[in-house]
């Protein structure tokens, strides 16, 4: 039995996943609490002492096991642009295409109010874009010497703008105790996005620098290391699995919806162009692998939120006494509800997660009116043609009914034929039950073709 082992460092579980590559099987999958707050590797001793239970696994296995991780706050990113819509937006879909969660964006020159904010975010890296090759040099320039002023809270800079101002960027910047690192522009002419060579950066700060700092680089001495933030390696499997791999073929244009304690995440594969004659696209085009996180949208983190939408929707409350008490029974519980009540009320909750999270990360039309008339514009991605959304995360994977939760990924009701929201309108509902999306995106970096079968034996349709 040949092994490969996987290994995600979530914020609440430490997780592990082994397959069997000659059977193009999952021969295990296990867990334990993080420990990311103490020693990390804590938890992962006590999940890799999980598997030698499960499955006999050699200690040549564990030191070839790639990890991907989103413990100690994951990777967090803000990102500096010119124009809100153009290079401040191109430089946060890099950003989350990356695996980061983005915690500011900020457009123009900076102001003492906003470098102050900067440094009290402390995070870990900060994509630094502005003005086309040529164009503008001014305010990317200006925001370099504040940011070359700034404390030990900002350590990390990304250098992702016009190349004409690289001179005098590395001038101000260079020798000021920061790691800096300078790639190719993030949108080199006006509309057209060039995302792979800052994703690449982030991910070798993340992989040398960031796992240092948060204390994950000690994986090392057990496994083969972290290569990559978690949502990177779903993301990766979100590409494989609608892309495919040589001579396997890919399930084509699809969603994903991962449901966490802390965030819900959004990933689409698919171009989204207008569907529609006559229809104008309005901002950046977008990529075709996208992800989206929603930090106010948490099942466990933010249970408040979630509550108030409820309340304020009147959605599916009938038989719930109290969301309050509802609410502090699935916080007392750590999220895992006991009884009929406090099951209804976090299905409910992930439902409205899920269509929260799906609303923001699809596009929209808007109508315009203009001296020739009425114009329409879409700006975003178009996913109403999507047949296929998967659904991965402990609160589906773990739901009592996880079709419900995904149903609010689609448009529904006598007002879906009408809405401006372009979400999938007939989609399948797919579950990875045993939770092994990380594993499927890490094992695809070097056998995509195996990672794309086991995914398959293991997507469940509801």
């Amino acid at each position: 039995m040949k092994i490969r082992i996987f290994i995600d460092f979530g914020s609440t579980f430490t997780k592990v996943a082994a397959f069997d590559m000659e059977r193009e099987e999952l021969a295990a999958r296990v867990q334990a609490p993080s420990t990311a707050d103490t020693d990390i590797t804590a938890g992962l001793r006590r999940a890799l002492g999980e598997l030698k239970k499960a499955v006999p696994v050699s200690e040549d296995d564990i030191r070839g096991a790639q990890a991907c991780s989103s413990a100690a706050g994951g990777l967090r990113m803000a990102c500096v642009g010119l124009v809100p819509e153009y290079t401040t937006e191109a430089g946060r879909l890099a950003a989350l295409g990356a695996g980061a969660k983005v915690v500011g964006s900020y457009s123009y020159e900076l102001t003492k109010g906003e470098i102050e904010q900067l440094e009290a975010l402390k995070p870990d890296i900060v994509l630094l874009t502005g003005g086309t090759d040529g164009g503008n040099k001014r305010t990317i320039i200006r925001n370099a010497e504040l940011l070359a002023q700034t404390g030990p809270g900002i350590g990390c800079i990304i250098v992702a703008g016009n190349k004409s101002a690289r001179d005098e960027l590395r001038a101000l910047l260079d020798g000021k105790g920061k790691k800096v690192v300078y790639t190719s522009n993030v949108m080199p002419e006006f509309g057209v996005l060039d995302l792979e060579p800052v994703n690449e950066a982030i991910r070798e700060l993340f992989i040398g620098r960031i796992t240092e700092a948060k204390g994950i680089s000690a994986v090392r001495e057990l496994t083969g290391g972290v290569v990559m933030p978690t949502p990177s390696a779903v993301l990766q499997a979100v590409r494989v699995l609608s892309e495919g791999a040589y001579s396997e073929p890919g399930l084509g244009e699809l969603l994903a919806v991962d449901v966490g304690g802390a965030t819900t995440d959004v990933y689409s594969a698919g171009y989204g162009a207008p569907l529609k004659a006559g229809v104008g696209y309005a901002g950046l085009p977008e990529p075709y692998a996208k992800r989206t996180v929603e930090g106010d949208l948490g099942l466990f983190h933010n249970l408040d939120t979630l509550v108030e939408i409820a309340r304020r929707e009147r959605v599916g409350l009938d038989g719930v006494q109290s969301c309050e008490a509802a609410a502090e029974g699935l916080k007392a519980a750590l999220s895992v509800p006991k009884g009929d009540e406090q099951i209804k009320f976090q299905m409910l909750l992930s439902q409205l997660a899920v269509r929260a999270a799906v609303d923001r990360h699809a596009g929209r039309l808007e109508r315009r009116f203009t001296g020739s008339g009425e114009v329409w514009l879409q700006r975003g991605k178009d996913l109403r043609e999507i047949r296929t959304v998967i659904g991965t995360g402990g609160p589906l994977a773990f739901s009592a009914d996880p079709k419900f939760v995904l149903e609010g990924a689609a448009l529904c009701g006598a007002d879906g034929a009408s809405s401006l929201i372009l979400k999938p309108v007939s989609p399948s509902y797919y579950l990875d039950r045993r939770y092994i999306l990380f594993a499927v995106g890490l094992l695809s970096l070097t056998e995509p073709e195996k990672a794309l079968r086991i995914f398959r034996k293991y997507m469940v349709r509801l």
